[in-house]
């Protein structure tokens, strides 16, 4: 006997990605993301541009995500959205425009933490892809965060590290911005690095204890060491462009690497899952298949579109939320910081 399948409408409107996406279930009927262009000029995200851009995005893209899907908004179950954590203004417009739709429709709301979500698209159903079992380790690693942690259920979730600075992504962008590049500009020096030796420059990892991270010492290293090379040759960076990427890349990746290590040998648990906007690095990605051969680990990394923001991410976290009747009502607020 067949069941009639759950549909979420999905919005994610954290930072500068206006987007909306459909599930039925646990597959993916629609995934669409309008990218915020205008902060490229200034090397990084406004917060005011990007809500703004937000108010003027939301609409078209939650109508072309319905669609795409082919379904009409009368036959969608359930609205989730993402609480945070973000940006307050950008959190604010998406969670105004699900509260007024999920009433306007006398259909459940659904609040998501933005962090639990990068874990959770590991369990979107996609050809190809394993989904882990529980209970697995999650590197969550984005331009505002860095984390470790233990996965027990969809909802048992346990922070073992987290950076007590910069996130992994601001290390690469502010390196990338060191070296002239456009913003953002982890993806070139991840682009760049294939090119080069990353031995040609070491740099000195930070010494935290556990399992927490820090990157700002990393960054004001980068900076005095490309100072110094630029001062003594002024063509230091046009002339050593793919070493000086691989370099810093390779630093960043053994400093995430090293805290894998540690997470694994305290807790027994060899099943790896990555998520956020830096786990499309390349390096961190065939670091951790490289780990598979000779850690023994199972590791598992998402379809590359559900790396970056997205809200297909939010949709799967709101399957789950819906089926254990998990819902928020109107008064629910955005938060730019939140806990799992």
């Amino acid at each position: 006997m067949s069941t009639k399948p759950i549909h979420i409408l999905a919005i994610e409107s954290s930072c500068d990605d206006t987007a909306a996406a459909v599930l039925a279930d646990n597959k993916v009927l629609s995934n669409v993301v309008a990218r915020q262009e205008i902060h490229e000029e200034y090397g990084g995200v406004v917060p005011e541009l990007a809500s703004r851009a937000h108010q003027q995005n939301i609409v078209p893209v939650v109508d072309i995500a319905l669609k795409k899907a082919g379904i009409t908004k009368e036959q969608l179950d359930g609205i989730a959205f993402t609480q945070g954590p973000g940006l307050m203004g950008s959190l604010l417009v998406g969670g105004s425009f699900a509260k007024s739709l999920a009433l306007a429709l006398n259909i459940p709301l659904i609040a998501v933490n933005h962090m639990h979500a990068h874990i959770l698209c590991h369990f979107i159903e996609e050809n190809g892809y394993d989904q882990p079992t529980f209970p697995f380790l999650a590197l969550t690693i984005s331009g505002g965060h860095t984390q470790i942690v233990q996965v027990n259920s969809f909802f048992d979730l346990k922070v073992l590290g987290e950076t007590t600075d910069d996130a992994v992504g601001e290390a690469f962008d502010k390196s990338a911005k060191i070296l002239g590049f456009p913003y953002p500009g982890g993806p070139l020096i991840d682009k760049y690095a294939k090119e080069g030796n990353p031995k040609a420059y070491p740099f000195t990892k930070p010494k935290v204890d556990g399992l927490n991270f820090s990157f700002s010492g990393l960054k004001t290293q980068f900076l005095y060491f490309i100072q110094k090379q630029v001062a003594e040759n002024p063509n230091f960076i046009a002339e050593n462009k793919a070493d000086i990427c691989a370099s810093i890349q390779h630093t960043i990746i053994k400093i995430l690497m090293d805290k894998l290590k540690l997470a694994v040998e305290m807790t027994g648990i060899t099943q790896i899952a990555i998520g956020g906007g830096v786990s499309a690095n390349s390096g961190i990605r065939t670091t951790l298949q490289e780990a598979e051969q000779k850690y023994k680990w199972k590791t598992y990394i998402p379809k590359f579109e559900y790396t970056t923001d997205n809200a297909a991410m939010i949709g799967i976290v709101g399957y789950y939320r819906f089926k254990e009747s998990l819902f928020v009502d109107s008064s629910v607020v955005s938060k730019a910081r939140i806990e799992f």
